[in-house]
């Protein structure tokens, strides 16, 4: 797949474009790219980093890492994609001047967007215009009750399992593993600590199961507050696993919630606990 950050960096070539911020690329997301696929051409994606509402005063905690989405892209089957910086500079053009630079300048016969989208100098551009300036649009019907804000909604209160079923995939968070405190290893549950990047949605504290590194995983979220911890972090005990994976980059699906974290009376309560997690991680199902 193709990453451009400039319209003239991508190969000359006739391209059906799906246009969108892209947010979580769930489902509502897939049908868009869907819609451009069919039309035939060289599947390609315009969509903008940082987050639109977050440049203009807004602020949005992000469903994924712009790396994760070009994955996700990828695995959809887009072929190019332009990443455009999104800034003031970006934000005052007309919508005319965007989709002639940015649409028709990457050879955009075919438009496809939801049929809320709006673009351009205060949000003047919509679906109608692209239309009057002769491309071919193809208006894609919102999914029902699918949005990113709903998603956002949903993890914040740990429904894992509906936010699943909008996403099309689990909820994730990612982040380069650092080192701790190494008390896990210590209680005989070695974790990987994830350096999570700004601005990325972490769910509530508490414990989860889920997956990662092509295994299970017990997923601690919080500030582990049996040792009276201060930051907050995420931990995942792989189960099964014994290696080194500082450095590595890991994305944690978080499949459903398994406690709330707390204080325990002693060292063997938390040690007990520790292993219930495993087990109901053991037996966990992955939400579709």
């Amino acid at each position: 797949m193709n990453v451009a950050r400039e319209a003239t960096e991508l190969p000359g070539a006739r391209r059906a474009a799906a246009v969108g911020t892209f947010d979580g690329v769930h489902r509502g997301h897939l049908a868009v790219i869907d819609a451009a696929r069919r039309a035939g051409l060289r599947t390609s994606v315009v969509t903008f980093d940082p987050h639109p509402r977050a440049v203009l005063g807004g602020h949005v905690e992000l469903l994924a890492t712009l790396q994760r989405r070009l994955e996700l892209f990828e695995n959809a089957g887009v072929e190019d994609v332009l990443v455009l910086h999104f800034d003031e500079r970006l934000a005052a053009l007309t919508p005319d001047q965007f989709a002639e630079r940015m649409l028709r300048g990457i050879g955009a016969e075919v438009v496809a967007a939801g049929e809320t989208f709006r673009f351009g100098r205060g949000r003047e551009g919509d679906l109608a215009l692209l239309d009057r300036l002769g491309f071919d649009v193809r208006r894609v019907p919102l999914v029902q009750n699918v949005s990113s804000s709903r998603i956002r909604q949903l993890v914040h209160t740990a429904e894992m399992e509906r936010a699943a079923t909008l996403l099309g995939r689990p909820p994730e968070v990612e982040g380069i593993v650092v080192r701790g405190d190494g008390r896990g290893r210590e209680l005989g549950f070695p974790t990987a600590n994830l350096d999570v990047p700004e601005g990325l949605l972490v769910p509530p504290d508490g414990v989860y199961a889920g997956w990662t590194h092509d295994r299970r995983a017990a997923v601690s979220i919080g500030t582990n507050p049996h040792f009276d911890g201060v930051e907050r972090r995420v931990e995942a005990h792989l189960l099964d696993f014994d290696g080194d994976l500082y450095g590595e980059r890991l994305i944690v699906e978080l499949w459903s919630g398994i406690r709330e974290q707390r204080r325990f009376d002693s060292l063997e309560e938390l040690v007990a606990a520790i292993d219930d997690d495993v087990e109901l991680t053991r037996g966990a199902e992955r939400p579709a």
